[in-house]
C-alpha cells in the first residue's frame, strides 16, 4: 500500500500517531497538575489522610483520577496509548530502515534546513529511546500500583493517589531521573509538533514559523505541568508531610 511503502505515507503514520502522543500527554499532565492546585487549596493533606478518599476533602486530583476510571475515558485512554505505542514502534522501524538504506549509522534524515539546524531533529531516535526507557520505570510506580491491580488483580492496589505521588517523588534520585526524562520529552515534543504539521502540508513560510512557536508553547506547557507535579510531591513528602 502507498501509505506503508512511500516516504510520505510513512511520515504520515508517524504524524498521526504523534498526535495521539500529544493528546495523551496533555490529558495526563493536566490530571497530574490538579495535585499541585490541591496543595495550594489545602485539599492535598485532607485527602491524603483519608484512605477511603470519600470525605469532603476530596481534591481535584482525586476527582481527576476518578474521571480517568469512567467508561468513556477507560475506552479512550487505551486507544491513545495504542497510538503512542505505534508511534514508538514505527519510529524505531523507520530508523532501522534508514540505517540499512545508508549502509551504516547516520542521523535521521530531515527534509528542511530548519530541521537540520535543530539538535532535537538530529537526535529524535536517541531521545525516543531515553523516553521509552523511563516509561517502563514510570509504569512500575503508578500503572503497576493502580490500573494493573484494578484491571487484572495483579499486585497490591494503592487507593490513595496523593500518597503514591509522595512515595514516588519523595526520593531525590527518582525525582532527578524524572526531571531528566522531562527534559528529553520537551526536546522530542518541540521537534515532533512542527514536524507533524509539516508532514500534513503546513510548511509555508509564514505558518511554519507560527507552528514552531506554538509547538514550543504546547511542549513547554505539558512538561512544566509534569515538572510542577513532581517537585510539588517532593516538597509534600519531605517538608510538609
Amino acid at each position: 500500500m502507498f501509505i506503508f511503502n512511500s516516504s510520505i505515507g510513512k511520515k504520515f503514520i508517524q504524524a498521526v500517531s504523534g498526535a495521539f502522543l500529544f493528546i495523551f500527554l496533555l490529558l495526563h499532565a493536566t490530571i497530574n497538575f490538579f495535585s499541585v492546585i490541591d496543595s495550594f487549596t489545602g485539599k492535598w493533606s485532607a485527602v491524603a489522610a483519608d484512605e477511603a478518599l470519600f470525605s469532603k476533602g476530596d481534591g481535584l486530583f482525586k476527582l481527576g483520577c476518578d474521571f480517568m476510571s469512567t467508561p468513556v475515558i477507560s475506552i479512550m485512554v487505551p486507544i491513545l496509548a495504542l497510538g503512542f505505542l505505534i508511534h514508538i514502534g514505527y519510529g524505531c522501524w523507520l530508523t532501522w530502515q534508514n540505517v540499512q538504506a545508508r549502509g551504516g549509522w547516520k542521523r535521521y534524515e530531515v527534509a528542511s534546513k530548519a530541521a537540520t539546524d535543530s539538535w532535537s531533529a538530529k537526535n529524535m531516535f536517541l531521545l525516543g529511546i531515553v523516553i521509552l526507557g523511563v516509561i517502563f520505570f514510570h509504569l512500575t510506580h503508578f500503572w503497576a500500583k493502580m490500573q494493573l491491580p484494578e484491571m487484572f488483580g495483579i499486585g497490591t492496589y494503592e487507593n490513595n493517589p496523593y500518597l503514591l505521588l509522595e512515595l514516588t517523588f519523595g526520593r531525590w534520585w527518582v525525582l532527578c531521573i524524572y526531571l531528566l526524562w522531562f527534559v528529553a520529552l520537551w526536546f522530542h515534543l518541540v521537534h515532533g509538533f512542527w514536524s507533524m504539521f509539516q508532514t500534513v502540508g503546513w510548511n509555508g513560510t509564514i505558518w511554519f514559523k507560527r507552528v514552531k512557536v506554538i509547538g514550543v508553547i504546547v511542549a513547554s506547557l505539558i512538561v512544566l505541568m509534569f515538572v510542577a507535579t513532581a517537585l510539588n510531591a517532593f516538597v509534600q513528602a519531605n517538608f510538609l508531610g
